[in-house]
């Protein structure tokens, strides 16, 4: 493995990495929102995970696009 693989390698998990706390804080910020509006903390979690999941799925789609582009 030369060192050119291994740069790009370490880019794309220090990439996921961002992306994965990104999305978890998406999650959560939607959360506790949904819960300051009132949901019972089922619902409120129920839509921090739906909003963990749509961030997730758009983050890697953009991720995705990004380094075929590059």
């Amino acid at each position: 493995m030369n060192n050119t693989s291994s740069v790009h390698l370490m880019v794309l998990v220090l990439l996921l990495a961002v992306v994965t706390l990104f999305c978890i804080l998406v999650g959560a910020a939607a959360g506790v929102l949904a819960r300051i509006d009132g949901a019972t903390y089922a619902a409120a979690l129920l839509r921090g995970a739906a909003a963990f999941a749509a961030s997730v799925t758009l983050a890697l789609a953009l991720l995705t696009f990004a380094l075929t582009a590059w």
